[in-house]
């Protein structure tokens, strides 16, 4: 089983991401501290176009085979492509097939093992084909509104329900982007995310914060300082 750290150098929200500190380490050492703790992942690698990121991923003790090619580091590229392309050079070069994938963004610094693991033991347990880790939405889809040219309030959806209470909605959820579990074949030849054996992990909302903004950094901070009260 493969777990693949993927970290592109040009970080155009924030300069030097994941690098960055974040509670007296560099965001990408988060995910790499808790990566190496699972108990199904035989093989973690980083996937990056950047020396810099190398360097301080050498620095924990985390393998990097080969460099992303700049091809797959660009604003366009797709993130699955990255995936096919280290999948595929693993086999043919060092001879390592993994069969099912294990992908960790280095922008969830407050995701756990517990996490991975309970997402790698879902996908085995119910013989998905993927599992991606979601939260529980915060502000429902079904109150959103849109304006027309002349900013009248028109529904987002026919189902948008402006006189709902927030108990009489249904529960909506998004990928919080911290786990993504894929068996090779889906990857590899069905180029896809989803099926129909698709499941969702659910993480609580206080470990799915995906730093993207400098106020996404702050609020990490503070979650993993303990000060959450601040909040």
């Amino acid at each position: 089983m493969l777990g693949i750290i993927p970290a592109r150098g040009d970080s155009k929200g924030v300069p030097g991401k994941n690098i960055r500190l974040l509670g007296g380490m560099p965001l990408i050492r988060h995910t790499i501290k808790e990566a190496v703790k699972s108990k199904y992942i035989d093989k973690l690698i980083l996937s990056t176009d950047s020396d810099e990121i190398a360097d301080v991923c050498r620095e924990a003790g985390l393998e990097i085979p080969f460099m992303r090619p700049a091809e797959l580091a660009q604003d366009n590229s797709r993130a699955i492509d990255t995936y096919i392309y280290t999948l595929k050079r693993m086999e043919t070069e060092f001879n390592y097939r993994a069969d099912i994938l294990v992908v960790l963004q280095p922008t969830s610094p407050l995701r756990t093992v517990e996490d991975i693991d309970g997402s790698i033991e879902m996908l085995i347990n119910k013989g998905a084909d993927s599992v991606i880790s979601v939260c529980e939405v915060e502000h429902s889809p079904y109150w959103y509104k849109t304006l027309d040219k002349e900013h009248k309030i028109q529904p987002f959806t026919s189902c948008s329900d402006a006189n709902a209470n927030r108990q009489e909605l249904p529960s909506v959820y998004r990928p919080n982007g911290a786990v993504y579990v894929f068996r090779n074949e889906l990857i590899v030849e069905k180029q896809t995310y989803y099926t129909d054996k698709t499941y969702a992990y659910i993480m609580p909302q206080e470990r799915s914060i995906d730093i993207d903004t400098l106020l996404d950094f702050k609020i990490a901070g503070l979650l993993i300082n303990g000060n959450s009260r601040a909040l």
